[in-house]
């Protein structure tokens, strides 16, 4: 399968481009990480995959309209 042929794929399944689907994975496994473990903020972004806690947490914000070090109180 081709990258373009990947892409429109995953855009007609998910509604979002592959780089987006994937980074969603992502914060929902960080998000479920900080409300059940004790790993800090910067433990779970590199934990999930992203390359510095602050994009994590730029991203995170977006996403769920909280910081990350709000929903780990």
């Amino acid at each position: 399968m081709s990258r373009s042929q990947l892409f429109r794929k995953v855009k007609a399944l998910t509604g979002q481009s592959p780089s987006l689907f994937i980074r969603a994975i992502r914060l929902q496994r960080g998000k479920e990480l900080l409300e059940t473990t004790e790993m800090n903020v910067s433990e779970v972004a590199y934990e999930v995959g992203f390359s510095t806690p602050a994009y994590f947490s730029d991203a995170f914000t977006e996403t769920y309209g909280v910081r990350p070090s709000q929903l780990k109180k």
